[in-house]
């Protein structure tokens, strides 16, 4: 006769496996959540200055001035008893509650109040000081600043002008560091290194040097006065946007130039059917950095239109409203808002292509 005996079988090693896992997926998320948190500090520091700003746009001047106001726009409360604006205040009963009742009649050491539930009641007598009281605040934001700021400063006429010298010189910057940038690419030359670390080498230049003679040479021609100083140089390049359109050409394969040539394209005809088409990112970046750069220029457009208020550009206009409303701080913060509000929607608007432009991303071969 033969006996079996029977083996206990294997523990499921399925549940220390999960163990494991959940352990480690916790210590990496531990990582993710500190830097996430970190992020979110970041950029709460960074946009303190501008909720800061929005709110004093709306504020007045006599929330500005009094103290205990909130950092909100607001307003006091007040109530309106025959015929007259009272001002509210938190008073303190003798049963230990707080209420907001209208000053009626001020007075040293007694002061008489005016129930705004129950006005028929008449005058409250209050003994103390009234000036150490609270006051009531309500949210009201004073949304006629920014149409003040905006018939002030004739903020449209500044538009325009700015509007235009940034196009204008986006055209031109385009055109000259395109043509720069594709020759340094793609056409061999005797000294094309050399030439192109002289050009990089320029960016080293302090604008200061170049002011007195440029400005000479301006004048003597008859610039002066015209948006020509602002917008005509801008057709003949510069170094940094050439450095920036030359490397993202550089990642383009020439195997696609010599499809081309073979079909009998010129080397014009490549740079705008087959390189320009392929380099929208650095275009659309090479466009928002000269925006930017346009819209915050002050110090050429103060020399060159000082004598023509009518074609000066934005950060001309915002600096003479600061010299004449700048104990108005309001008003200023509401033009500055303004002022700069137009190329943040634009580089949200072209936030993914302005990124893949400024990494100079390359295209599969």
């Amino acid at each position: 006769m033969t006996t079996t005996i029977a083996r206990p079988a294997a523990a499921n090693p399925e549940p220390a496996v999960i163990t494991k896992r959940s352990r480690g997926q916790r210590r990496n998320l531990m990582p993710k959540t500190l830097v996430t948190l970190l992020a979110l500090v970041i950029l709460f520091v960074f946009l303190v200055p501008l909720a800061s700003m929005i709110f004093t746009s709306l504020q007045t001047m006599n929330q500005l001035v009094e103290p205990g106001a909130p950092i909100w726009p607001a307003q006091p409360a007040t109530f309106e008893f025959e015929g007259k604006t009272l001002d509210v205040y938190k008073v303190p009963m003798e049963d230990g509650t707080t209420q907001e009742l209208a000053m009626y009649k001020p007075g040293r050491r007694e002061s008489q109040f005016i129930d705004p539930a129950n006005p028929g009641a008449g005058p409250i007598a209050w003994k103390g000081n009234w000036r150490g009281l609270e006051r009531p605040w309500t949210f009201a934001p004073t949304w006629s600043n920014y149409s003040q700021a905006w018939t002030t400063i004739d903020l449209g006429r500044l538009f325009i002008n700015t509007l235009a010298i940034a196009v204008i010189g986006i055209i031109g910057t385009l055109l000259s560091c395109s043509l720069v940038a594709y020759g340094f690419t793609r056409f061999r030359f005797p000294g094309r290194d050399i030439l192109f670390t002289l050009l990089i080498a320029t960016i080293f230049l302090p604008s200061a040097v170049t002011i007195v003679p440029t400005y000479a040479f301006f004048q003597r021609i008859g610039w002066v006065g015209t948006w020509l100083p602002l917008t005509v140089p801008h057709f003949f390049a510069n170094a940094y946007n050439v450095f920036l359109l030359r490397q993202y050409f550089m990642t383009i394969p020439r195997e696609l130039d010599e499809a081309a040539m073979i079909d009998g394209a010129s080397p014009l005809r490549i740079l705008t059917s087959v390189i320009l088409p392929m380099s929208t990112p650095v275009l659309v970046a090479v466009s928002l950095f000269h925006l930017v750069f346009a819209w915050n220029d002050y110090f050429a457009p103060l020399i060159y239109l000082s004598t023509r208020p009518d074609l000066q550009p934005i950060a001309v206009g915002l600096a003479r409203f600061n010299g004449i409303y700048g104990s108005n701080p309001p008003l200023i913060q509401a033009s500055a808002l303004m002022a700069s509000i137009l190329p943040i929607i634009m580089f949200f608007m072209a936030q993914k292509v302005f990124m893949q432009g400024v990494v100079v991303t390359g295209v599969d071969k």
